[in-house]
């Protein structure tokens, strides 16, 4: 039965029905659950049960018992469920996001928080037919418990996992991508606004908050909600960290702006029931259950008292419902069931609050510190960090701008509810009234800081290189144009890690190089970030900037009283001298460089390895020297195309350099974006790590096959044995032998393996980026014990692989003819159960068969769709006699 419920506005009729069934413990048709609820706190000892109202978790022991999570697969499972097993679902939900996330990291309290919420949405709501929209992503690791994905869960941030935040590509359930903040009203009004001109039916909820509701384009669309009138419902998600809890030195930040304040005196306020004595006057003709129902539903329908008396919302066009307890199921699942019964509600706001890190008790009394955590013992909470050598760069940057704010009291910084992340959390304590937290607001920033120059202070505007993005019209406009002073430190640029494309920085050389006044400068060591930042602070007739990457120092030499100095503008340094061939880096990537000469010097290739240290102004003497100088000039940077290799190519270009013999490289970030994973995973991917700048090098002097091997060899064999010994972590492997030459090979005994399936998989999905542009085919498989078999529809005799070998290649590749006409075996696409050791081709293209070999009985050849060739040979044959 679904009729409207008493949330209207002043123009909407007023109906009531009955409480949902589902909602009435009476109704519960699922006995098995209820032994599964005294299952969960009786033999397990209490591991998880429920005390005066209250479900309480013991995370002193091993992970508990989950026997209605266990049956949940996805949201459809949890449609029958009663109150109390939603309150049990929600329990165990937290416990596994806990034991889930101290083996992996993540984002734990934001999670831990929107359990109850992530329950009750997905039981009253049609998923994924009705479209969840994660602003953020921070707090989706319930939903995607929920929806399919409990079991992958401890890949999460990993190679090949699951990301970190909502991904569209990875279930229908993420309607849409998420990493940035403020994104998912203008998101959700998008699907309502398309729903209703495609004549569909379906609920659209955004889910906002964490800090979401400081940024400006919230506010834009709940403005534009409010006009366009689509039925849309927006879960403002109150945990009471208008900013993101990124935390002081002495705790966690105090919420940031005047919504802050607003929402918290509306907490506190008296309840204002709207419109209650006009639904008293209904229920008491429709009868006393009725009734009760309208006294749940209705305490919630009541605003912020003013002098309008309408809230903040009611004046933007959303109904405004709340506040609505958000750790009590049965509320949110009742006032859900109303929403969505409406018949045309328009866009409707329901103000949730909810605690932060909510259930797990370390999170509770540190969520600043537990928003983003690495792996954890859940019995304390205690982080197992690890202790490295040297700060981050992140740490270096703070150290050096408050040593430079003691000298010069001009020097003021700003961040976007960024203070932990940014370091300036240290600037704060040190001087709390030169430090300004705006929010999550990098608009505002931008010309925030654009303002502070004009009076003749000296802003470091902190953002996050992808974070930047946000506010580039601001960058153009509010300060490149008018040649404003700002300067803007760019922490986590290039490749993050664990965080994915969302946050990497691959963009900000090639957006901020391109502006005409703008000095751009990146540090290739911790000690070069301090003078950039000396530098940067002497700059006062343009704007700067300054980019460095995410994780730890190389262990330089720093400067005294780790103060920089500043850097003549436009100069870069010559770090190695060698002959023919010349790397000039950028940024962090000189260490990869100083890695790939080291390499080739035990090739007796020397090496020319040189700092450029700015984008903008370029260095034209330097550049000008390594190409006059050298055969080959190469450029690495970890930035996309547009950036620093193409300013070089441009300069070259018109001094007419080019047109002379020089070979000119540059090695960039590819066109794509690159997927979440480790650090090494990434370059490696990115076709930029030591092996590949070596390969480049190699290839450039005429020896490919060397590069090859270099390319190839190591990066492969490393990867299978990794990625072998995480599979089949008893497993003993050897290496034997190397890849050498055109047609290298190598062997990995692999035991009696029963089951390689997990193992292709992640060769399927990483083999491919390690190899070189040149080396297109890819032949790589298991040998399989064949049996023979008489094929009458074939007309004649087939090898099959034995009985009970698992189908391996089905949903990953698509099987094309075969290479050779002769070749009369069919297309198999299996895997036995014995395999017995892995074999390894890498070819150049073309790879042919040569017409004098026949693959024999005991082999088996497989077209790939992913790869452009994938061979399984016997290991007994010469590998080389099968290549033409």
């Amino acid at each position: 039965m679904a009729v409207s419920g008493c949330f209207i506005r002043s123009n909407q009729s007023l109906f009531l029905h009955l409480k949902h069934p589902r909602l009435n413990p009476t109704c519960r048709n699922q006995p098995c659950l209820r032994a599964s609820l005294s299952s969960s706190h009786g033999e397990e000892g209490k591991m998880i049960w429920k005390e005066k109202d209250e479900w309480k978790i013991n995370f002193s022991g091993e992970k508990p018992a989950t026997p209605l999570l266990d049956t949940i697969n996805y949201p459809v499972h949890m449609k029958n469920l009663s109150t109390q097993d939603l309150e049990q679902l929600s329990a165990e939900l937290r416990a596994d996001v806990v034991y889930s996330v101290s083996k992996t990291g993540g984002h734990l309290s934001s999670s831990l928080g929107v359990v109850e919420l992530s329950v009750a949405l997905h039981h009253v709501f049609n998923t994924p037919e009705d479209k969840i929209i994660w602003d953020v992503g921070h707090q989706a690791y319930a939903h995607k418990i929920l929806t399919g994905r409990r079991s992958k869960m401890h890949t999460i941030r990993k190679t090949s996992g699951l990301a970190g935040f909502p991904k569209r590509d990875e279930s229908i359930y993420d309607a849409f991508g998420a990493g940035h903040s403020s994104t998912s009203i203008s998101a959700g009004l998008g699907m309502a606004v398309a729903r209703d001109l495609l004549g569909k039916k379906n609920n659209v909820i955004s889910v906002i908050g964490d800090g979401a509701m400081t940024a400006g384009q919230a506010y834009e669309a709940m403005n534009n909600a409010g006009y366009l009138d689509s039925n849309l419902i927006v879960v403002l998600n109150d945990n009471k960290q208008v900013s993101l809890p990124t935390a002081t030195l002495d705790g966690p930040a105090t919420p940031v702006g005047a919504l802050s304040s607003a929402l918290a005196k509306l907490q506190a306020s008296t309840k204002f029931r709207k419109l209650r004595e006009a639904a008293k006057s209904i229920t008491k003709q429709i009868g006393g259950q009725a009734h009760q129902v309208a006294a749940k539903v209705d305490q919630y329908a009541r605003g912020m008292i003013s002098a309008p008396g309408s809230t903040l919302f009611e004046e933007l066009g959303l109904y405004y419902i709340g506040p609505v307890d958000g750790h009590d199921v049965e509320d949110l699942v009742t006032i859900f069931e109303k929403v969505k019964a409406m018949p045309a509600p328009g866009p409707v706001l329901i103000h949730i609050v909810t605690d932060k890190g909510k259930g797990y008790p370390p999170a509770e009394a540190a969520s600043d510190k537990m928003h983003g955590v690495v792996k954890f013992d859940p019995k304390t909470g205690q982080q197992f960090k690890p202790k490295p050598s040297t700060l981050t760069y992140t740490q270096y940057f703070a150290e050096s701008l408050i040593k430079e704010a003691e000298a010069d009291n001009k020097i003021v910084a700003i961040h976007a509810a960024m203070g932990g992340g940014t370091g300036l959390n240290y600037f704060q304590k040190r001087f709390p009234n030169r430090c300004f937290d705006v929010g999550i607001a990098e608009q505002h920033a931008v010309t925030f800081a654009a303002g502070l120059a004009t009076e003749g202070l000296k802003p470091f505007c902190a953002i996050y290189s992808s974070f930047l993005q946000r506010g580039y019209d601001q960058v153009i406009h509010d300060v490149d144009l008018q040649k404003l002073p700002v300067r803007f430190a760019m922490d986590r640029a290039g490749l993050v890690g664990a965080d994915g494309p969302t946050h990497c920085g691959a963009f900000d050389i090639t957006y901020m190089a391109c502006l005409p006044n703008m000095v751009v400068m990146a540090p290739s060591d911790e000690a070069e970030l301090m003078h950039m930042v000396a530098t940067a602070a002497v700059i006062d007739d343009r704007p700067s900037c300054f980019r460095f990457p995410r994780g730890n120092g190389i262990g330089s030499v720093l400067p005294s009283n780790n103060k920089g100095t500043p850097i003549e503008i436009g100069k870069g340094r010559i770090l190695l001298e060698g002959c023919r061939v010349a790397i000039l880096g950028y940024g962090s990537m000189v260490q990869q460089c100083l890695q790939a000469a080291t390499m080739l010097k035990s090739r007796d290739i020397s090496v020319t390895v040189a700092d450029a240290r700015f984008c903008k102004p370029l260095d034209t003497d330097l550049i000008k020297r390594l190409a006059n100088e050298h055969e080959i000039l190469i450029t690495v940077e970890e930035g996309s195309i547009g950036g620093f290799g193409s300013h070089v190519s441009h300069y070259l270009s018109l001094t007419g350099i080019l047109d002379g013999p020089l070979k000119l490289r540059a090695m960039v970030l590819p066109d794509r974006y690159i997927d979440h994973g480790s650090p090494q995973d990434q370059l490696e991917e990115a076709g930029l790590s030591t092996s590949h700048i070596s390969a480049t090098i190699l290839s450039l002097l005429g020896r490919p096959k060397e590069a090859l091997q270099f390319k190839v060899s190591t990066a492969v064999e490393d990867f299978m044995i990794d990625a072998l010994t995480k599979v089949y972590p008893k497993i003993r492997l050897k290496k034997q032998g190397s890849l050498q030459g055109i047609s290298p090979h190598g062997a990995i005994p692999m035991g009696r393996v029963r089951d390689s399936i997990i193992f292709h998989s992640l060769v399927s999905a990483r083999l491919s980026s390690i190899l070189p542009q040149e080396c297109i085919s890819l032949p790589i498989g298991i040998r399989v014990p064949l049996q023979k078999h008489n094929d009458t529809k074939a007309g004649h005799e087939t090898s099959r692989p034995m009985k009970g070998a698992p189908a391996l290649y089905s949903q990953h590749f698509l099987p094309s003819p075969p290479l050779h006409e002769s070749y009369k075996h069919p297309i198999v696409s299996s895997t036995g159960p014995n395999a017995d050791f892995l074999l390894v081709l890498l070819t150049f293209q073309p790879l042919q068969i040569s017409q004098n070999v026949n693959p024999i009985d005991n082999s088996i050849i497989v077209i790939s769709g992913q790869f452009n060739i994938l061979i399984v040979l016997d290991g007994g044959k010469d590998l080389a006699a099968y290549l033409n």
